[in-house]
């Protein structure tokens, strides 16, 4: 043994985690777009939600995002999708899977058809699924069926990052921690409550240009949730 090395044997978890991110940047040419969206009705509209509602009741920030990722698969479809040997196929449920850290390694388990799912059944569906994925007692279905994955940060004194997409799906968007930033707003600056998020798409299925209109598109749901939080 090398003096001062000392070799860590791999999880199943993590031997698992480590061939598919391999697998992912190997096969899939991934870029990036970012997008930095005023959080400031999105934080108005958790408030008014967890208003009277007891801590294990409470609508989180990570459940409104899921929803607007949603949202904005329903009109994005092509992002709603898996790449099957050289074909795109599109998939009529929005299955969303959302990050979560184990002590083994990050998991991504779906939260199945949120096309449904308003924003406090999301809540309600995401706890369970922190829960159970901790346990270990996920079902088939929630590991290996996710359309499109959301990775949240933003408990975390992180900035900015870019995610690997889980293949077979397209694409992933990577939220960040909100933070106070200067913003022009009717020609004066602001002070905004900032989040910035990055997409990561794979090149063989969708363009920048429709990159772009995703994120402008969710962008525009997570600067005005009253029409669709329930708030």
């Amino acid at each position: 043994m090398t003096q001062g090395r000392h070799p860590v044997k791999l999880s199943p978890m993590r031997a698992a985690i480590a061939r598919r991110m391999l697998q992912s940047k190997q096969q899939a040419p991934h870029f990036y777009v970012t997008a930095e969206l005023d959080m400031s009705a999105m934080t108005a509209a958790t408030d008014r939600l967890n208003a009277g509602r007891d801590a294990g009741e409470r609508v989180t920030l990570t459940a409104l995002l899921v929803k607007a990722v949603a949202l904005t698969l329903a009109e994005h479809r092509e992002f709603n999708a898996v790449w099957n040997g050289d074909t795109l196929e599109l998939v009529d449920a929005i299955n969303v899977g959302v990050a979560i850290a184990l002590d083994e390694g990050l998991i991504a388990p779906a939260l199945l058809g949120c096309e449904a799912l308003d924003v406090q059944q999301i809540a309600a569906a995401l706890r369970d699924l922190v829960t159970r994925a901790r346990a270990g007692r996920l079902r088939a279905p929630e590991i290996g069926e996710a359309t499109f994955t959301l990775s949240n940060l933003g408990m975390f004194e992180v900035t900015q990052f870019t995610a690997i997409v889980t293949p077979p799906q397209v694409a992933i968007l990577a939220t960040a921690k909100t933070q106070p930033r200067p913003l022009v707003r009717d020609g004066e600056v602001v002070v905004r409550p900032v989040m910035a998020a990055t997409l990561s798409s794979d090149h063989r299925a969708v363009d920048g240009a429709a990159a772009a209109r995703f994120l402008g598109t969710l962008k525009g749901l997570v600067e005005a949730p009253d029409a669709w939080a329930g708030a």
